[in-house]
């Protein structure tokens, strides 16, 4: 705590018991200066003249020993020793009265020191403060105390010197700088992009940033609220009392800015804005990088001191695109994965697990600050700051470049569809709609009870552009999956007719927000070389993977993303498995309909956190049998999931077979891998299996390398419904292929004829998942198979197979 705090502090506990003695005091003083002007009315001019004659001279006669004293004063040195300042120039009324009340726009103009005729003018509000000296070199000189906590002087000096005041209260005195003696922080050029929306790397200026601005380190502060009266700082440093720290607008920007002196890394702060009605409100700051733990919801000071050692990773993350590289996803809600680790204590363990398991990547659920934990952090306060439960920036930063030392990409889950109407964060920020639509219609989400952004207004826009940039560039995040795209680009999703206007062209597509994800995509993928976008979108919406430059048959840009969620095949896939095998037979198109469509867009084959949560059950649960079948069907499902055309997700806890649905509150059931549970090794053995499919995934380019062109997939059988089974064949580049064969039947099929290329001489099992390892009866081919001359399913030769029960086979070319 500073000199300052403890003094405001004292003179704050004391207030209630003095403030009628110092009021009257204040004005006994200002009766007093009112008489001594009166009296000197007739001959002011000539007063004045001689007494700045007088000080001049004075100024003179010691002007050798200030120079050898080696004062401190711009050009002109001032007379050392104590200095009587003439006339108090206190401040008009108008200019006391906004400022008491929290509506100077511009409190630089009239605090702080300034020329005037007959020397310079200093003025200081210090609220609470019983006196207020200015000082320079070895030079002091007390302040009038013009009443309610305003002292002024004017001090016959040429030019305005570097200075410090002296501020006593009750029982400290203390030496600080004066913030209204600063330029402004912010150059013309910040303050022109701000204005035209277009400033890639907001973070930078706005928001707190520690710094040493004319020689005095400090913070600066700086928040973008063109619709408040007048905006000042709270914080822990003044009690949470912002009267004293009016903050300056810098014109048209909508920007507000002070520099505060002596205030560092650590530091509390909100910001106290007038509202254009006088009310008043105190928020956090939309632009903080660090926030206090849930439920407290103040900003914090922060400056990044962390040195990464990842370069070597992100030298080669952009070696392949994301669509023509190995990319199986294991999705985590950090807070839960093991409940109670820090960023830096799941360092020690989340990279080694996924290593293990073999992911190329992991996806974090939103970890951007937000106060309701139930929200699993898709309903965001702080979008610039990682979630304070978990520790600090620069530990999610240790966990993030623990991820790529072990090989691990990280991918994150981001949400610019909507935030939360908390009265202390974004929600008519400044007293007016300002980051939410003008049109309530537009603004609530009739989903959620939240708000949506204003996607039209440029400023908006580019608090959300630059949060996509900072994400990727101050936390080498490697990819974002964009939650609730489709809520964002129809203006009449979850509205019912009459709920919603049309857009100019009448129709019900959200221009404003096709514009922002062009954008987003466009200088994200331009700025950050190697990260990948994902946009969690339900739709047909035609070209979400689409460059943006390039027009669909719809008229619109391609939205600019590099891979999409396939929300149609995971509800698909999920649909058949959930059916008994004897009833799988009507419902054989729901596993072969999405082939129809696979290459229309680039994806990500989903099984995510929203399908295992809310009553739908664990995926293993999901499944129908004793649990033996169970099991069985999630092996084969998982397989015939890795060797489909698009990319993997799996949520946390489904990899070992988890029964219960997830909770945030407890997170996945890990005592099901304990040695001392019966049923352990049925939970290791489709944990292992989830092991090998990832192994062999990433050492076949069959299975992803052209997972977005039709050449790299080929049906062998996909009309076998009577049979329950699947069979086709995947490509790499060279042609190579791989034999993906599922049978989702409970029994075991011998002989099964599968037609084959006659270019492959033998074909050998690299995965089984029957294997009794996994869990399963053991029915497998321990020897090459070799092709016979007959030909099958429009293929000139054909294999026979063995299927075991409720099974997945993978062959590849001996």
């Amino acid at each position: 705590m500073t000199e300052k705090t403890a003094a405001e502090k004292t003179v704050a506990e004391t207030a209630t018991g003095k403030k009628a003695a110092g009021k009257k005091a204040a004005e006994k003083k200002t009766a007093a200066a009112g008489k001594a002007v009166t009296k000197k009315a007739v001959t002011a001019k000539t007063t004045t003249k001689k007494a700045v004659a007088k000080k001049a001279g004075t100024k003179k006669a010691v002007a050798g020993k200030a120079v050898a004293a080696k004062r401190s004063v711009a050009r002109e040195a001032p007379p050392a020793g104590p200095l009587e300042v003439a006339l108090s120039p206190a401040l008009d009324a108008d200019d006391r009265e906004r400022l008491l009340h929290g509506t100077h726009h511009q409190p630089h103009a009239v605090l702080g020191a300034h020329p005037a005729p007959g020397g310079i003018v200093f003025r200081a509000f210090r609220p609470y403060a019983r006196s207020v000296a200015v000082v320079t070199g070895d030079l002091r000189a007390e302040l009038h105390d013009d009443g309610d906590g305003f002292f002024s002087g004017l001090l016959p000096l040429r030019e305005v010197p570097a200075y410090r005041l002296v501020v006593a209260y009750e029982d400290t005195v203390q030496e600080t700088e004066d913030p209204y003696r600063f330029l402004p922080t912010l150059g013309d050029l910040d303050l022109h992009l701000i204005g035209e929306g277009r400033h890639e790397e907001l973070w930078t200026v706005l928001g707190a940033h520690p710094l040493t601005h004319q020689g005095v380190s400090g913070t600066r502060f700086c928040v973008w609220a063109p619709n408040a009266r007048a905006v000042r700082l709270a914080g822990a440093f003044n009690f949470w009392d912002g009267i004293g720290y009016p903050m300056r607008s810098l014109g048209s920007s909508g920007v507000w800015e002070l520099f505060v002196p002596g205030i560092g890394e650590g530091e509390l702060y909100k910001f106290d804005i007038t509202r254009p009605d006088g009310s008043r409100t105190q928020r956090a700051d939309p632009m903080a990088r660090r926030t206090e733990t849930p439920p407290a919801t103040s900003s914090v000071v922060e400056a990044s001191h962390y040195e990464w050692g990842d370069e070597e990773w992100l030298a080669r993350r952009g070696e392949r695109p994301a669509h023509e590289a190995p990319l199986s996803i294991y999705e985590v809600h950090l807070p839960s994965w093991r409940p109670g680790l820090t960023y830096r204590q799941l360092a020690e363990q989340l990279p080694a697990y996924v290593r293990e398991l073999g992911f190329t990547h992991v996806e974090l659920m939103p970890i951007a600050e937000h106060p309701f934990g139930g929200s699993w952090g898709y309903q965001v306060t702080g979008f610039y700051a990682p979630t304070a439960r978990l520790g600090t920036p620069d530990d999610f930063r240790f966990l993030v470049d623990a991820l790529h030392r072990a090989g691990i990409g990280v991918l994150m889950d981001w949400v610019p569809a909507h935030f939360p109407r908390d009265d202390w964060a974004l929600a008519e920020f400044d007293g007016r709609t300002l980051y939410e639509h003008e049109d309530p219609l537009r603004a609530a989400h009739p989903d959620w009870g939240t708000l949506e952004f204003d996607y039209g207004r440029r400023e908006v826009r580019n608090f959300l552009v630059a949060n996509a940039v900072y994400w990727c560039e101050e936390f080498h995040i490697d990819g974002l999956r964009v939650d609730a795209v489709a809520s964002m680009l129809y203006l009449d999703y979850s509205r019912e007719p009459g709920q919603w206007t049309p857009n100019e062209h009448g129709g019900r597509e959200n221009l404003d927000a096709v514009a922002f994800l062009q954008e987003m995509n466009a200088t994200v993928y331009r700025r950050v070389p190697g990260v990948v976008t994902i946009a969690e979108e339900s739709t047909a919406w035609d070209g979400v993977t689409r460059a943006t430059h390039h027009r669909g048959p719809s008229g619109f840009g391609g939205l600019g993303f590099g891979l999409k969620w396939n929300m149609g095949w995971m509800h698909d896939s999920l649909e058949y498995m959930s059916h008994e095998p004897v009833y799988r037979r009507y419902h054989h198109g729901e596993m072969t309909f999405s082939m129809v469509y696979a290459y229309s867009e680039n994806y990500v084959l989903p099984i995510s956190h929203d399908e295992v949560v809310h009553g739908k059950k664990s995926l293993v649960s999901k499944m129908p049998g004793d649990w033996w079948q169970q099991r069985a069907n999630l092996r084969a499902y998982l397989a015939y999931m890795w060797a489909h055309p698009g990319k993997q997700l799996l949520f946390m806890g489904q990899e070992f077979a988890q029964g219960a649905e997830w909770s945030e509150e407890h997170g996945p059931d890990w005592w099901l891998l304990d040695p001392a549970y019966g049923a352990e090794a049925d939970h290791r053995g489709v944990r292992e299996l989830v092991g090998d499919l990832n192994s062999v995934y990433r050492s076949t380019p069959a299975l992803w390398e052209r997972d977005t062109s039709a050449d790299g997939f080929a049906w062998v059988v996909g009309d076998a419904a009577d049979d329950n089974v699947l069979a086709f064949l995947r490509r790499d580049a060279d042609g190579t292929p791989l034999l993906a064969v599922s049978h989702f039947s409970p029994v075991v099929r011998h002989d099964y004829r599968l037609g084959v290329p006659d270019d492959i001489p033998a074909w050998y099992e690299v995965l089984n998942t029957d294997a009794g390892r996994y869990g399963g009866s053991d029915v497998f081919h321990p020897d090459p198979v070799k092709p016979e001359p007959q030909p099958w399913h429009g293929h000139p030769a054909s294999i026979r197979l063995t299927l075991p029960p409720l099974s997945t086979v993978w062959l590849r070319p001996a």
